[in-house]
């Protein structure tokens, strides 16, 4: 069986290569690993804890998202030294129903060297806070330059697809080995 891998963009603009990256990981997914591309970033409302009971629709069909996946990958620009308030409220729809509590988690981070810190140390301060299994080895770091994507909004850049590729599979397979120790499976 695959493992199901819920793939995160925190960035809801076009050319972004925050999701250069994870549609370049979709794209090149091999038979033992499953993604699934998250979309709703931009429709799901402000997170209100009077709606965590009965969350609407966007918010429900994400839930369900990440209980029928084996990991969670993120890939997420910063903005203003922090996580972009869309990914920061899609993490707050999260706290409520418990769907991340010890599912294992990654990130991959895009940008150049020295650049998103803040927005990672943000995002794992969240993860933390909602009991996620963070798979430190499968946290890393996989430069895409904005000149090496195609107005396609695809990575033309054969070596950083096979990069990100690589990156990928390491969460897959740390992602096993998380479920298995928690005795935990899918869903």
């Amino acid at each position: 069986m695959a493992t199901r891998i819920l793939l995160v963009s925190g960035s809801t603009r076009a050319a972004s290569t925050n999701t250069a990256a994870l549609r370049a990981m979709h794209e090149n997914s091999s038979g033992d690993v499953e993604t699934v591309w998250y979309d709703g970033l931009s429709a799901l409302p402000a997170f209100s804890p009077d709606d965590a009971e009965q969350p609407p629709p966007t918010v429900a069909a994400l839930r369900s998202a990440i209980n029928v996946a084996d990991a969670v990958l993120f890939c997420t620009p910063e903005y203003a030294g922090s996580l972009p308030g869309s990914l920061k409220n899609l993490l707050d729809w999260s706290v409520g129903g418990g769907e991340l509590y010890e599912k294992p988690v990654a990130y991959i981070g895009v940008a150049a060297e020295g650049r998103g810190t803040g927005a990672e140390a943000t995002l794992r301060t969240v993860l933390g806070y909602v009991g996620a299994t963070i798979l430190e080895d499968a946290c890393v770091r996989v430069y895409v330059a904005h000149d090496a994507v195609g107005t396609d909004g695809r990575i033309f850049d054969e070596s950083t697809v096979e990069r990100l590729s690589g990156a990928l599979h390491r969460v897959a397979d740390l992602a096993v080995g998380a479920r298995a120790r928690h005795g935990v499976g899918a869903g």
